[in-house]
C-alpha cells in the first residue's frame, strides 16, 4: 500500500471537517449557538466587573460617595503604616516642668522650649494620687507635690517656671480642692482649665502644622474626653465622656451614642488622621510600640481585648470616634500632653 503524500492527506482532512459542519447545521447548530450567546456575554460582563467602581450603598440608599460628606463611614480597617515625622528640635532653648493633678493622679513633665515654640520632652513621671477614689490624705497630697517639684529642681528647671494644672476632669473630683489647698500652702499658683481650654492646650502640644488641615486631636482621659481641630487660626473642642464613665453606671451604649455625636462635629476634611493622647490610648499603644519610637500607631478597636473596665471603657469611646469619622489612623505620641500645652501657651522670655 501507498503511503499518502501531504498533499492528499490535508485533502482527507478538509472533507472531514466539512462533513462535520454540514452535520451540525442540520441538525440545529445555529439554533443552539443563538442560545448559548447570551449567557456566554453575561459570564464576560460580570467577569469585566471588577475594572469599574461601583460605590457602596448607604443604608438611606445614598452611594458612599454621596452620603460621606453628610455622614462619615465607619472606620472598618486602620492603616498602621508607619507614621514617619521628626517635630523641630528647640534651639537656645529654656527648662520649664508643669505638674499636672488628673482624675487618675499626679503627672509631671520637664521640657525644653524655645521662643519659637519648638520643644523637646526631657522627663517625665507618672504617679497615683487616687483622688477619685478618695483615698489621698493632705499629708500624701503634700508629701506627693514636694517630690515632684524636687525632682524638677535638682533636675534644673527654675522655681519661677514650675507650673501647676488641674485637669478638668480632676475639678470634677471631691479631693481636688484639697489638693489645690496644698499647692497654696507651698505658695505656687494653681491654674484650672475647662474641658474646652484643655481640649485646646491638647491641641497645642501634639498637633503638628503640617496636619492642622487633614487631623484633629482625641485626648482621652479618665474624667472626660476632649475632641479638638484647628481651622484658620480657631480652634475649636467639645467635651464628652471619660474613660471612668461606668463609675457612675453609665452603660456602654450610652456612651457610645454621646461620643459618636459629639465626634461627628468634626469637619469632614480633617478626619484623615487622628492624633490621640490619654491614659487608654497609652496602654494601647505600649501592645504594638516599635522601639523607642515617639509616634506610634493605633490597631483598630476591634483588634484589642479590654483587660479591665477602664480599657473596655476606653475601647467604646475608640470605637465610637472612629466610627462617626471614618479615621482610619489613629497616631499615638508617647511625648504629648495638655500640660505641655499650656507651658506653650505663656509668653516665652
Amino acid at each position: 500500500m501507498r503511503r499518502l503524500t501531504v498533499a492528499g492527506r490535508l485533502l482527507i482532512t478538509a472533507i472531514i471537517l466539512a462533513a462535520l459542519y454540514f452535520g451540525f447545521k442540520m441538525l440545529g447548530g445555529n439554533e443552539l449557538l443563538r442560545k448559548i450567546a447570551p449567557a456566554r456575554e453575561t459570564s464576560e460582563q460580570i467577569d469585566d466587573s471588577e475594572s469599574p467602581t461601583i460605590p457602596a450603598t448607604s443604608p438611606e440608599g445614598r452611594s458612599s460617595e454621596q452620603s460621606s460628606a453628610a455622614a462619615p463611614q465607619v472606620a472598618n480597617s486602620i492603616d498602621r503604616a508607619g507614621f514617619v515625622y521628626t517635630p523641630p528640635a528647640p534651639t537656645n532653648g529654656t527648662l520649664k516642668g508643669v505638674v499636672e493633678l488628673g482624675a487618675s493622679g499626679f503627672n509631671s513633665f520637664i521640657i525644653t522650649i524655645d521662643k519659637q515654640k519648638n520643644w523637646k520632652l526631657e522627663k517625665a513621671e507618672f504617679g497615683n494620687s487616687l483622688v477619685l477614689e478618695n483615698m489621698a490624705s493632705d499629708f500624701d497630697i503634700r508629701e506627693g507635690l514636694k517630690k515632684y517639684i524636687a525632682g524638677m529642681l535638682d533636675y534644673g528647671v527654675s522655681g519661677r517656671d514650675i507650673h501647676f494644672v488641674v485637669s478638668s476632669g480632676a475639678v470634677k473630683a471631691e479631693n481636688t480642692q484639697k489638693i489645690i489647698r496644698a499647692l497654696k500652702s507651698l505658695n505656687y499658683v494653681v491654674n484650672t482649665v475647662t474641658p474646652e481650654q484643655e481640649g485646646k492646650l491638647a491641641l497645642r502640644s501634639v498637633l503638628p502644622a503640617e496636619y492642622e488641615n487633614m487631623a484633629f486631636v482625641t485626648d482621652i482621659g479618665s474624667g472626660n474626653t476632649k475632641i479638638s481641630w484647628k481651622e484658620g487660626d480657631r480652634i475649636s473642642a467639645v467635651e464628652t465622656y471619660g474613660s471612668k464613665y461606668y463609675q457612675d453606671n453609665t452603660s456602654d451604649e450610652t456612651v457610645y451614642s454621646g461620643v459618636k455625636e459629639q465626634a461627628a462635629k468634626i469637619p469632614p476634611g480633617k478626619t484623615k488622621t487622628c492624633f490621640i493622647i490619654g491614659g487608654v490610648p497609652f496602654e494601647l499603644a505600649k501592645q504594638v510600640r516599635t522601639g523607642k519610637e515617639r509616634y506610634t500607631v493605633l490597631k483598630a478597636p476591634a483588634d484589642y481585648r479590654g483587660d479591665n473596665a477602664k480599657t473596655k471603657a476606653g475601647l467604646t469611646i475608640y470605637k465610637a470616634i472612629a466610627d462617626a469619622t471614618g479615621c482610619n489612623q489613629f497616631v499615638f505620641d508617647w511625648d504629648a500632653n495638655f500640660t505641655i500645652g499650656f507651658l506653650l501657651s505663656l509668653p516665652q522670655a
